[in-house]
């Protein structure tokens, strides 16, 4: 088993600051990818950030700029710095993780729980 921790997430007000996490932890031989996605009410997920093993990372192009996004491969966790956040932005984010299975050497895919950020005044 594979279990993703989010935190971090809340209100904040628009041209502000606000940093997500998310710790993998489990059966985890190697993680490939590290990422984060959003969805907003009536929209699909869409993805925001993700950052590979060589620290390769790629960005939604509406967020590049203002958002970063690193990991701490000794944690196994990823963090999202959001900053000057816009009323858009609001959405639950979502941390995926791509991985190999310790014991099966599978390819597995983990989704968070979601945490709500919400830009507003």
């Amino acid at each position: 088993q594979v279990q993703l921790v989010e935190s971090g997430g809340g209100l904040v007000q628009p041209g502000g600051s606000l940093r997500v996490s998310c710790a993998a932890s489990g059966s985890l031989f190697r993680i490939n990818t590290m990422g984060w996605y959003r969805q907003a009410p009536g929209n699909e997920r869409e993805l925001v950030a993700t950052i590979t093993n060589s620290d390769s990372t790629n960005y939604k192009d509406s967020v590049k700029g203002r958002f970063s996004i690193s990991r701490d491969s000794a944690k196994n966790t990823v963090y999202l710095q959001m900053n000057s956040l816009k009323p858009e932005d609001t959405a639950v984010y979502y941390c995926n993780v791509r991985a190999v299975h310790l014991v099966t050497y599978r390819n597995l895919e983990v989704w968070g729980q979601g945490t709500l950020v919400t830009v507003s005044s």
